[in-house]
């Protein structure tokens, strides 16, 4: 383990980086934490700890993935043994044992970049919000073609295609992984318990905001990466601005031609119809019917995170951090 690193972000995590510290604190390696200009007393309690805290400049607008990249190579300038890198959120709990086998895999599987575990909701009961989440968490294992935000990867891999990038506000880790696949690389998915996360959603505004902020994800990647062979989130954006766009279009043409044309919103229900019996027998009938509203629904915020994107990238506007908690 003297040759993983291990680098947290946060800001504003309260008891849930405190969560995470803890759950740091009991393994053999470095830890530096990357602070994004916290209000609480996060960088105090850190710093408690005995760990490496790095504050980042508030000139300049923060991300994740500048986060990120500040605090690897601060690992690797203050460790040149480092050869693996282990990312964590600041909300979440790293699970016992998930670093040992994260680091064998890695070591016996030389074409990896990065591994990464599953990923569950601490309070998923609590708000059908984390639930939510902690259905989307629940994703295939083997070969897959990105990571969350935790997983643990080869500082080579990082250096070689020049870490995270900066600009990019929401989805940096697949915006990364990219980057990985088109240099070789492979990213995996272990069938291990990795972190612990606590997504905090009360209330719709949250959800709402969560949702907004994939949407600019979704066009950040495919406005960097649209053009590529793999046509990288085109599929994504598309399918958002279709779906936003059929109310204005049912209505438009029921205004001009017909009243008929007013059926075309049954297409919504069809669609949450069609996603609630595919996936009725894996969630139970309840959470099947909330996930698919959920989907259907979010297509609505998500295309507000495409439109504020391109509308921003159209004026020259900087991209600020799309935050959902409180």
């Amino acid at each position: 383990m003297n040759k993983v690193g291990v680098v947290v972000i946060g800001r504003n995590e309260g008891e849930r980086l405190k969560a995470c510290i803890r759950s740091l604190s009991i393994s053999d390696v470095r830890v530096v934490y990357v602070d994004s200009g916290s209000e609480d007393d996060s960088v105090d309690f850190v710093r408690g700890q005995g760990f490496d805290v790095l504050s980042l400049n508030m000139s300049t607008p923060f991300s994740a993935a500048r986060a990120r990249n500040e605090g690897y190579k601060h690992l690797l300038s203050m460790d040149s043994t480092i050869e693996f890198v282990q990312f964590v959120d600041g909300d979440c709990e790293v699970f016992a044992g998930w670093m040992c086998a994260a680091l064998v895999h890695l070591q016996r599987n030389v074409h990896l970049a990065a591994v990464c575990g599953r990923r569950k909701e601490r309070f998923p009961e609590q708000t059908i919000y984390n639930q939510l989440c902690d259905i989307e968490w629940d994703t295939p294992i083997g070969v897959t073609s990105a990571t969350g935000g935790d997983f643990m990867c080869r500082a080579q891999a990082l250096v070689q295609v020049g870490g995270f990038s900066p600009e990019v506000i929401a989805g940096e880790e697949p915006e990364l992984c990219f980057r990985w696949r088109e240099k070789g690389w492979l990213i995996e998915r272990l069938d291990v318990d990795m972190t612990l996360h606590d997504a905090a959603m009360t209330n719709a505004s949250q959800w709402w905001k969560r949702c907004e902020r994939t949407g600019h994800a979704y066009a950040q990647g495919f406005s960097m990466h649209g053009n590529s062979e793999e046509r990288y989130y085109r599929k994504e954006v598309v399918r958002i601005i279709s779906w936003c766009f059929l109310p204005f279009l049912s209505l438009t043409l029921a205004v001009m031609i017909n009243s008929w044309a007013l059926l075309l919103l049954g297409l919504l229900p069809v669609k949450v119809m069609q996603i609630f019996l595919n996936k009725r027998s894996l969630l139970g009938g309840k959470d099947a019917f909330f996930y698919a509203v959920s989907l259907v629904l979010g297509k609505f915020p998500e295309g507000l995170g495409v439109f504020g994107f391109f509308m921003k990238k159209i004026r020259g506007h900087h991209f600020q951090i799309i935050e959902y908690k409180k």
